[in-house]
């Protein structure tokens, strides 16, 4: 830098610098570029219309459209049970929470949710939460990777197999599964599940100590997370977002706990939310660490249902998880929404129904992916492009979600 340049540099200039460094007439030179929809870190086919001067991100755009699933043209055009296989492509990674959420909106508007047998709800939710630590895995394995965090990845991801396959043993299926259906499930648990999956959960607890110090508490990692996309309390309740990255900004707001739907109650866990332990309230390091505690969380919903299921809810000759499915779903006329926690969010579904037909007039997914990512603009301004690679990492949306 010649020693003009530097004596006139912007911020540092009076009156006898020369007419072309005024500050009114250094322009900004803005550029417009393109992250996605093929880019690994915009998380599948987001496509990103980033505005920057220089390193700084001044605005963002997110286009959608690149993976749209045609659900809900789909749900209107079958009956409410042949939709199931519908919504696990939804949010792929956590396909069972989102059959949860399908299955009891159904149930409600029929009106035997409390009908349903014990066995068969503690057997939802301990899929549901073996599939939500599934997609948290999948999350921090992935915002360490994006980042520059190679070990952790590998860590999850192996641990995540563990339980692919668990859920795999249970339906047949490895990732959409088509499980849990209105009035019950495809099938009970396999003999000798309930053991692999206690085995499963005691090899899991020393893992997430690992975890903590090769990814949560290491130095770089927090230097890249803490105090970068910083989301308060007030713009995430405007903006619709739940989940994580609502709980990151200190709201305790859970459905688990909100609602009380289903045997969650029954069960004793807690509602982690980010405390600005390493910067401010509601930054990427935050929106981690909830993560992060709530698979320790669902490993006590995990253990408690497995209680349940080998001493007060026992497998017996005669029970039929079926026997509470419905021959014909036909709800009367009405307008419904039901919600359940996903692993992301708020998970939502409108139905309207004539009370002739089985199938609905009109579905409506409310995907939560869809609320979180529209912030991403707010958070992201002012930042460098390599912090809204932080950013976009940290709110953890699948695609398939968002376009629906």
């Amino acid at each position: 830098m010649s020693t003009i340049e530097y004596k006139y540099k912007p911020g540092n200039l009076n009156a006898s610098a020369p007419a072309f460094y005024k500050e009114e007439n250094l322009k900004r030179e803005e550029m417009v570029i393109n992250i996605g929809p093929q880019h690994p870190s915009t998380h599948g086919v987001l496509r990103l219309e980033v505005v920057t001067d220089g390193e700084i991100v001044v605005d963002l755009v997110p286009h959608l459209g690149y993976l749209h699933r045609c659900f809900e043209k789909h749900a209107q055009s079958v009956p409410f049970n042949q939709a199931i296989p519908f919504v696990d492509r939804l949010d792929y990674v956590a396909a069972m929470n989102s059959e949860h959420a399908f299955v009891m909106g159904i149930e409600k508007m029929l009106g035997i949710e409390n009908d349903i047998p014990k066995r068969v709800e503690y057997i939802r939710v301990l899929v549901a939460e073996l599939n939500r630590i599934a997609s948290h895995f999948v999350a921090i394995g992935t915002y360490g990777l994006d980042i520059g965090a190679f070990t952790p990845f590998l860590w999850v991801m192996r641990d995540r197999e563990h339980i692919q396959r668990l859920l795999e043993w249970i339906s047949g299926a490895r990732m959409l599964y088509n499980y849990i259906w209105v009035g019950g499930l495809f099938y009970d648990l396999p003999v000798g599940f309930e053991e692999k999956c206690l085995e499963f959960i005691n090899y899991l607890k020393p893992k997430l100590v690992e975890l903590d110090d090769v990814l949560i508490n290491n130095k770089i990692f927090v230097e890249r997370t803490a105090n970068i996309g910083v989301l308060p309390r007030n713009l995430a309740i405007n903006y619709g977002v739940t989940g994580p990255v609502l709980r990151g900004s200190g709201l305790k707001y859970d459905l688990r706990r909100v609602d009380g739907y289903s045997v969650y109650p029954e069960l004793d866990f807690d509602i982690p939310v980010g405390k600005g332990e390493m910067g401010q309230t509601g930054d990427c390091w935050d929106r981690t660490f909830v993560r992060v505690q709530e698979v320790k969380e669902s490993v006590k919903i995990i253990e408690q249902c497995l209680e349940k299921l080998t001493k007060e809810h026992k497998r017996t000759r005669d029970f039929d998880p079926r026997a509470m499915v419905p021959k014909k779903i036909r709800p009367k006329a009405q307008d419904f929404y039901a919600r359940a926690e996903n692993s992301k969010g708020e998970l939502g579904f409108f139905f309207r129904t004539d009370g002739r037909s089985d199938i609905p007039v009109r579905c409506k997914a409310r995907a939560c992916s869809f609320s979180n990512l529209s912030v991403l603009a707010e958070i992201t301004r002012g930042h460098m492009v390599a912090d809204m690679i932080a950013i976009i990492g940290s709110i953890d949306f699948v695609m398939g979600e968002v376009d629906r």
